[in-house]
This record gives structure tokens, C-alpha cells and sequence, in this order.
């Protein structure tokens, strides 16, 4: 990921939090987090693609009350700052990926307000929604593209739901979901996977260079012995020719 020191925007009258929990259970908050992180590595080097998760998004001026939060949003041609909020007035754009962890709890809001918000209000040009627990989707992960003011499902490729604004498909695995990258036929690493892999790589350095070491101590210790050999042969020529 990048570390690259992204601004701060300044901090504004609007609220920063709503005072709900920041997920529906550890397992959602675990799940938000390693899709966040890994969308973040992916657009790491993309300076106007902003990946987010979990952040009041505002999109009445003057309204602070006319919010809501997304589990999972990116949006294309908007800095990557470090933001208290999110105003969409502001920005000039809404969120054009929502994803959202659903749960049976929480199935009435996204399914009924926050599914009209989106469409109708902030006009996101996808939305996915995901169930971990297989609560009540059926099936697990269900997405709308936004089509002549309309939401209309889109088709599962592969057991796969591609997203034509990130270009990638959303994977469900179990509880999991994974993002796959079409073009590298592969699915993206997430954060645990990198750290493991950077681990993994670490010890495969450290072998490399014992076995380096113990190459290089068998090259000296032969080069030891053709040395004493060849000095055996000189004395033993020598007391020939005596």
C-alpha cells in the first residue's frame, strides 16, 4: 500500500459519527476492514480513486441529519484525503460502489431506505450487498447497476458479480468475500494474505542466504584441499628430482 502522506481535509460542523455500532457483528467489522484495506492496495497508486468504509456520507447541504453510512464505497476522481465526513456537495460526486454486509437486522434498511437513497438520492451506479451469515439472502450476494434510474440485478458471471466501475468481481467464499481481478485471473490478496506472503518471502530470503553461506564455506573448504594437494604434488616432484 501506498505511504504516500495524503492531506487532511479540514474538520467541518458536520457530525462524524451517528452513535450505531460500527458493524453488525465481529465477523462483518473483520470482513469491512480487509475489503477496505485490500480496494485501498489495489487503487494505491491511482491518487484520484477514494476508497472508504464506515464514514457519515452527508448529501443534503445543510441537513445534518440526511446521512447515512456504507459499510464498503469507492468513488473515481476524488483525492484520496483523509476525510471527517463525507459531503456530497462538496466532493461533486457520490459513492459509485456501495457495498453493504447485510444481515437479517439490518435487511429493512438495506433493502428498503438505504437501497431508495441510493438509487433514487446519491444515484450510486452500483450497489452489492452481502450476507455473511446467510441470514435471508438467497442468493448470498445480490448487486444492482443502476440503469436508466432504475436498479436492475446484475447477471453472476462464474458464481461471480462483476462490477463494471472497479473492474473487478465480488467472489462469495463461505462467509468471506473476495474480490477477483479478471485481467490477472486471480484473486486479490488481502491484508493478512500480504502479511503472511511478506513472511513467507522473509524466511524464503533467510534460507537462501544460509544456503548461500553453507555454498560458500563447501567452496572454501574444496578450494583448501585442492590447495594442500597441489602443494603435496610440488613437494613430492621436488624430492624427485633430488
Amino acid at each position: 500500500m501506498s505511504t504516500v502522506p495524503w492531506p487532511y481535509y479540514p474538520k467541518n460542523d458536520y457530525p462524524t459519527r451517528d452513535g450505531k455500532p460500527m458493524a453488525e457483528t465481529d465477523w462483518h467489522r473483520i470482513l469491512m476492514v480487509a475489503l477496505i484495506e485490500t480496494l485501498q492496495r489495489y487503487y494505491a497508486h491511482h491518487p484520484l480513486v477514494y476508497v472508504s468504509g464506515n464514514l457519515l456520507v452527508f448529501y443534503q447541504p445543510g441537513n445534518r441529519r440526511r446521512h447515512l453510512s456504507p459499510d464498503v464505497f469507492v468513488v473515481r476522481g476524488v483525492s484520496k484525503a483523509i476525510r471527517p465526513n463525507y459531503l456530497i456537495w462538496e466532493e461533486g460526486k457520490p459513492p459509485e460502489v456501495v457495498i453493504e454486509l447485510t444481515s437479517s437486522s439490518t435487511r429493512r434498511e438495506d433493502l428498503g431506505r438505504k437501497f431508495v437513497l441510493y438509487r433514487d438520492t446519491l444515484r450510486v451506479k452500483e450497489y452489492f450487498l452481502f450476507d455473511p451469515r446467510g441470514d435471508y439472502l438467497d442468493p448470498q450476494i445480490q448487486g444492482y447497476r443502476l440503469r436508466k434510474g432504475e436498479y436492475v440485478p446484475i447477471r453472476p458471471a462464474r458464481g461471480r458479480l462483476p462490477s463494471r466501475v472497479l473492474g473487478l468481481h465480488l467472489e462469495p467464499r463461505g462467509e468471506d468475500l473476495r474480490l477477483w481481478d479478471p485481467v490477472a485471473g486471480a484473486l486479490l490478496a488481502t491484508p493478512k494474505e500480504e502479511l503472511h506472503q511478506a513472511e513467507r518471502d522473509r524466511e524464503q530470503a533467510e534460507r537462501d542466504r544460509e544456503q548461500a553461506e553453507q555454498a560458500q564455506l563447501k567452496a572454501e573448504e574444496v578450494a583448501e584441499a585442492l590447495r594442500r594437494e597441489n602443494e603435496d604434488l610440488r613437494r613430492r616432484l621436488a624430492r624427485a628430482k633430488d
